[in-house]
C-alpha cells in the first residue's frame, strides 16, 4: 500500500518559514496577472518551488534536492510561522475566480484549498504534533533514507547532506520532546515510537556505514563524527521515549465523533460520509462472504465430490464450508525468510498477464522489491514507496516486513497461513502491477506537479483494491477459484477495515469485538488481525480509504462503460482513467464523462 503512516500521499509539511512579505508580493502579482489560469499557475508554481522551505525533508522526498542537508524544524515558533504562511497561501487563492480557469486548473485549485484548510485544522485542532511521538521519528528516519535509497546524485554528495543532517539530529529530537505532551500521548503511539526510534540507527549501520570507504578522507571524517553524535542523540531520545513518555502516556487514542468526521472528510475528499461508508460496508460485508461460499463449495466438492450441500445452510455451516476450502490455500506457504524472493517472481507474473491481455500500459520505470526499513515498521506489512515526481526516473520500492524474530513458531504460522502462496499473489498486484507501483508511475508523468505533490490517498488505495479485483475477473491464473476465493478474503478486509475504522474510534468497539470480526467474519489470522488491531489504533480515518476509493472507481467504471458502450475496452479506460494524475475519483470521472468539475462542497 502507499505508505502505511500518515505520510502515505507525500504531501508537504510545513516546518519553516517563508517571509510573509514574499507571499504578499506573490498574491499580488497573481491578481495582476491577466488570466485566472495564469494567476493559478503562477500561485502552483511558487508553491511547488518553495516546499524545500517548508519541509526539506518532504522537499526531498518528491525530488527537489535543493536543501537536502537541512533537517526540520518542529518548534513551536515554527508552528506559528507555518500557521501564518497556510493563511497566507489560502488567501491567495480566494483572489483567483474558480470558475474562469480551466478544468485541469479547476481541479488543481480545490485540490490545494482543501489541502491547506486541511494542514490548518491539523495544527489548530488535530494537534498530533503535541500527542504523536510517531510523526517525528518517521520524519528522521525519512531525512535520511530519502538522501541514500536512491541514486539521484553522486554518493558523496548525498552522503555529505546526510552528514548534515546527522549533525542536526540531537536539535531536532530535543525540539521535539520539548513540543509533545506525554499527557496526551496515547500508550500505543508511545509503544510503537519506542520500536521505531530504535529503526534509525539501523539505517545508519545499513545504508550509509557500509558506503564510508568510497568517500573522501574529509567527508568521511564528517559523516564518522556526526554518525557518532546521531547515534547520542538517538540513544537519548530512545532513553526518553522509555523511561520518560512510554510510563507518563496516558491519551486516548480514539479520536471521537467530531475529530473523526472532520479528519475522514479531509482524507477521502468524497462525497460518502461516515454513516453511507458503514452502511454501505456492513451491506458489502453480506455480499461478499455469500459470494466465498458459493466459490467455496466449488473447492470444497473438489476435494470432496460427493458432498450434498444443503439448500438453506445455516451460518455456522457456510463459516464451516468458507473455513475448510481455504485450508486448502494454506497448505501451500512461502518460507519465513523467502517473501521477498516469492513476490519478485509473482510480479513478473502479475506484469507478463497484464501485457498479453492488452488490459493497461505497462511503464518502463525501475521496481525494486526490498526488505522494509525498520524505522517504519509496525504498521503495515508492506507499502510501495514510490519516487517523488521531481526524480524521474529512479526507483520505486516494493517493502515488504519481515517477521519479527521474537515471534513464537505459532505467530510465525499464523502470519504465512494470512501470506500464503496466492496472498501474495493478491498483495503484488496491489502493490505492484497492475496497482500502486504502476499507477503512480504513470500518475508522474501528468504534467502538474501540484497534483502530484497533493495526491488523493483514496484514489490510490482505491485503486490498488480494484486492480485486485479486476485481475481475477479477467482470468488471472487461469480462474482458478481458490484464487478467487483468496481474492473475496482479501476485498473483503477492505470492507472490514472500513467497518472497525469508523467503529473503534467513534463508537468506542472493543479489541476483543474488532478481533471477532476480523477473524470470525473476515477469516483472518490471529496475527493479521492483531496487526490492524494497533493500525487501527495508530491511523484513523486511514482504513476507510480502501474500501471508499474502490467504490468510487467501480462506480466510476460502470459509469463510463455506459457511456462509451461498444467503444469501450479495458486498455482504453485504464490508460485513460490513470492519465489525469492521482486526485479524488469524483475528478477522474468528471473529465471521463464530461461533467461538471465539483467543488469543494460536492
Amino acid at each position: 500500500m502507499f505508505p502505511c503512516i500518515e505520510f502515505s500521499s507525500q504531501v508537504f509539511i510545513v516546518k519553516r518559514f517563508i517571509n510573509v512579505l514574499v507571499v504578499v508580493m506573490f498574491a499580488g502579482s497573481a491578481l495582476a496577472a491577466s488570466s485566472a489560469d495564469e494567476a493559478f499557475e503562477i500561485l502552483a508554481e511558487r508553491l511547488v518551488s518553495d516546499l524545500p522551505n517548508f519541509s526539506p525533508v518532504q522537499a526531498t522526498l518528491i525530488g527537489d534536492h535543493s536543501m537536502d542537508d537541512k533537517l526540520d524544524q518542529v518548534d513551536a515558533k515554527a508552528r506559528a510561522k507555518s500557521h501564518q504562511l497556510y493563511s497566507d497561501y489560502l488567501d491567495a487563492i480566494a483572489t483567483i475566480d474558480r470558475d474562469a480557469l480551466s478544468r485541469a486548473n479547476q481541479i488543481d485549485a480545490e485540490l490545494l484549498r482543501d489541502e491547506i484548510e486541511a494542514r490548518l485544522w491539523r495544527l489548530d485542532t488535530l494537534q498530533e504534533w503535541a500527542w504523536n511521538p510517531l510523526m517525528y521519528v518517521n520524519l528522521a528516519g525519512s531525512s535520511i533514507y530519502g538522501l541514500v535509497a536512491r541514486d539521484f546524485a553522486p554518493l558523496e554528495e548525498r552522503l555529505l547532506a546526510a552528514a548534515s543532517r546527522l549533525e542536526q539530529i540531537p536539535r531536532f529530537l530535543e525540539q521535539a520532546r520539548e513540543v509533545i505532551e506525554p499527557v496526551r500521548v496515547p500508550k500505543i503511539h508511545a509503544e510503537t515510537a519506542v520500536q521505531q526510534n530504535v529503526g534509525l540507527v539501523s539505517i545508519i549501520d545499513a545504508m550509509i556505514v557500509p558506503e564510508m570507504g568510497s568517500l573522501t578522507a574529509a567527508t568521511r571524517e564528517r559523516l564518522k563524527a556526526a554518525i557518532e553524535m546521531a547515534k547520542d542523540a538517538i540513544a537519548e531520545h530512545q532513553t526518553w521515549l522509555e523511561e520518560e513518555l512510554l510510563p507518563r502516556a496516558a491519551g486516548d487514542f480514539r479520536i471521537g465523533a467530531e475529530l473523526y468526521d472532520t479528519k475522514l472528510a479531509y482524507a477521502l475528499n468524497s462525497p460518502l460520509g461516515r454513516k453511507e461508508i458503514k452502511a454501505r460496508a456492513e451491506a458489502e460485508y453480506e455480499s461478499v462472504r455469500k459470494q466465498m461460499y458459493d466459490i467455496a463449495k466449488e473447492v470444497y466438492a473438489g476435494t470432496h465430490p460427493y458432498t450434498a450441500f444443503p439448500d438453506d445452510p445455516d451460518e455456522a455451516y457456510k463459516q464451516a464450508i468458507i473455513r475448510a476450502a481455504l485450508e486448502e490455500a494454506y497448505q501451500v506457504l512461502p518460507p519465513r525468510d523467502g517473501i521477498v524472493d516469492v513476490a519478485k517472481q509473482q510480479l513478473q507474473q502479475a506484469t507478463d498477464f497484464v501485457i498479453e491481455n492488452n488490459i493497461v500500459t505497462v511503464p518502463d520505470d525501475p521496481v525494486e522489491i526490498i526488505i522494509m526499513p525498520e524505522f517504519q515498521r509496525g504498521v503495515s506489512v508492506a507499502y510501495l514507496d514510490s519516487p517523488g515526481p521531481l526524480d524521474k526516473g529512479q526507483k520505486a520500492f516494493y517493502a515488504v516486513a519481515p517477521l519479527p524474530a521474537d515471534w513464537t513458531e505459532e505467530q510465525v504460522n499464523s502470519f504465512l497461513r494470512e501470506y500464503n502462496m496466492l496472498s501474495i499473489q493478491d498483495l503484488t498486484i496491489h502493490e505492484g502491477v497492475p496497482g500502486h507501483y504502476l499507477q503512480l508511475a504513470l500518475s508522474n508523468r501528468y504534467p502538474s506537479t501540484l497534483r502530484a505533490v497533493l495526491g488523493s490517498g483514496p484514489m490510490i488505495e482505491g485503486w490498488g483494491v480494484y486492480a485486485e479485483q479486476m485481475m481475477i475477473a479477467e482470468g488471472y491464473l487461469n480462474h482458478d477459484p481458490l484464487m478467487k476465493l483468496i481474492n473475496l478474503k482479501w476485498y473483503l478486509r477492505a470492507v472490514t477495515n472500513a467497518i472497525i475504522d469508523s467503529a473503534i474510534h467513534v463508537d468506542g468497539m472493543t479489541r476483543d469485538a474488532a478481533m471477532k470480526l476480523m477473524i470470525e467474519g473476515g477469516f483472518q489470522e490471529e496475527r493479521e488481525a492483531a496487526g490492524k488491531w494497533v493500525r487501527a489504533q495508530l491511523t484513523s480515518a486511514q482504513l476507510s480509504t480502501y474500501f471508499v476509493g474502490y467504490q468510487e472507481h467501480i462506480e466510476m467504471r460502470r459509469a463510463v462503460e455506459a457511456e462509451w458502450g461498444d467503444e469501450f475496452t479495458l486498455r482504453r479506460y485504464h490508460d485513460q482513467a490513470l492519465s489525469y494524475g492521482s486526485p479524488p475519483v469524483k475528478f477522474i470521472r468528471a473529465l471521463m464523462l464530461g461533467e461538471d468539475i465539483p467543488g469543494g462542497d460536492d
